[in-house]
């Protein structure tokens, strides 16, 4: 009698245990069914802010590697999409881009190995920097001329999983905290005449996966339980911002820091590649998911309406501390913006008295001498419509303006004065004129490549345009 007590005691252990383990299962993979309106509005708005990067790169991750329809992209990942051109107002692919270095792309999936990044010795001192960003939009890494130099030289891209030997003539080996990655390369071009020398600059940019530069066999592709979305800028105002991100998150390795956080997240269904399930939710916990995804939109918006620089916004996770409404305003406000120490974007949508700038008005940027942009490289001023943010177009094609400009004109007192106008300011004035749109609202971004101490530690202040009529 005693061995069947405890026979049946033990089984019953088993089933509870059996059971208990179901129902830990059950929420991971779709959430707890007792969450509440409140919680699940607050993790809506959590969770939409936290993953609002990480849909905005896989906009370019789309759009460079896996749109076969995009004429300007690689269509595939590990491979270098080179523009030997800057920007113009027909690019609109990426928000607030640079028209002073034209771009070399790649999106790398490394899930099946790491890749090879090799650059060429470049020479005359011309500013060139790879700047490596991972599916979170951290900066991870930098190779170019302030972090490694302008000598040749060959850099391991793992992702967060390769625990290998380093090959035979690696100089570095950077990781990734995830297995999509954006390779943005950025070339210094000082006139539009430097196209063939742009071009055979970036065809020295390589990328080479590991098993090609070791010679040997290819390793097993890895596969995920759910596919790669078609990008749609819809998807992420509605519920389907938890399947784009249960789709993106398979491509990630959950940092230790995230851990309760992404416990949280799972009450709703965001889930590493588990489809979402309306199903399992009561219509009032999906309005409430929706609720939440407003909610996260207005503060992101109040957070892009108070920020004026990039000083702080743009980095590591070690530097911007997951705080990830500083993350998700640095997207929206210019995804892939460089951290500090390499670049600095100061800029303003508004005037000297705090009003908006307005094509219908003219205005004058008014640097003196002790305020010119201080920089180991160069600087410019690049104009945006609103709200698109896209360059400006207008009848001299003229984007940016800047120490590199042509025929700037200085005060005789070292002064500078730019000119912000629909209409020219005249002859005498056009090299320092930066056209503004015809119509709407518009930004500047002063950027400031190898800024100086005073520039990052915000010392360093840009003047506001001042309203001349």
């Amino acid at each position: 009698m005693k061995k069947q007590i405890i026979l049946f005691l033990s089984i019953l252990i088993l089933i509870l245990v059996s059971c208990k383990k179901d129902k830990e299962d059950e929420a991971v993979v779709n959430s707890d069914a007792s969450i509440s309106v409140d919680s699940a509005r607050a993790i809506a708005k959590e969770s939409w802010i936290y993953g609002f990067p990480i849909f905005y790169n896989y906009k370019t991750v789309y759009s460079y590697a896996l749109d076969k329809n995009n004429a300007n992209g690689a269509k595939n990942f590990n491979t270098f999409k080179n523009y030997s051109k800057s920007f113009t107002a027909l690019d609109t692919t990426i928000v607030t881009p640079n028209n002073d270095t034209p771009y070399s792309w790649a999106i790398l999936n490394l899930s099946d190995e790491p890749i090879v990044l090799e650059v060429p010795e470049i020479t005359n001192n011309r500013y060139y920097v790879m700047q490596l960003i991972d599916a979170y939009t951290y900066n991870f890494a930098y190779v170019g001329s302030r972090a490694t130099g302008n000598k040749a030289g060959k850099y391991l891209i793992a992702g967060p999983k390769w625990k290998g030997e380093t090959p035979k003539g690696i100089d570095k080996v950077f990781t990734s905290e995830t297995n999509l990655v954006t390779i943005l390369g950025r070339t210094e071009m000082d006139n539009v005449g430097e196209t063939n020398i742009i071009k055979k600059i970036q065809s020295g940019y390589r990328i080479i996966p590991l098993h090609e530069y070791t010679k040997t066999t290819a390793p097993e592709v890895v596969k995920y339980n759910m596919p790669l979305p078609e990008w749609k800028e819809s998807d992420y105002k509605s519920l389907e911002f938890i399947n784009v991100l249960n789709s993106l998150l398979q491509y990630t390795v959950p940092d230790k820091s995230e851990k309760e956080l992404l416990a949280r997240f799972a009450k709703i269904g965001i889930v590493p590649g588990v489809p979402f399930d309306k199903s399992k939710f009561s219509p009032e916990i999906l309005k409430a998911i929706e609720e939440g995804i407003a909610e996260g939109g207005k503060v992101l918006e109040e957070s892009i309406s108070k920020t004026t620089s990039s000083l702080n916004i743009f980095g590591s996770r070690a530097d911007l501390k997951n705080n990830y409404v500083l993350r998700a305003t640095a997207a929206a406000m210019g995804i892939y913006g460089n951290t500090k120490e390499e670049a600095v974007y100061v800029g303003s949508m508004n005037d000297k008295d705090g009003k908006p700038l307005d094509a219908a008005n003219k205005y004058i940027l008014h640097f003196k001498k002790e305020q010119l942009p201080p920089v180991d490289y160069f600087w410019s001023i690049t104009m945006y419509n609103l709200p698109q943010r896209n360059l400006v177009k207008n009848p001299i094609n003229r984007y940016s303006i800047g120490d590199r400009t042509k025929g700037l004109k200085y005060e005789a007192n070292g002064d500078l004065i730019i000119y912000l106008q629909t209409d020219s300011p005249g002859k005498d004035k056009e090299n320092n004129w930066l056209p503004s749109p015809q119509k709407g609202g518009y930004n500047i971004i002063v950027r400031l490549y190898g800024p100086a101490k005073n520039v990052t530690s915000g010392d360093w202040k840009i003047p506001l345009p001042e309203k001349t009529n």
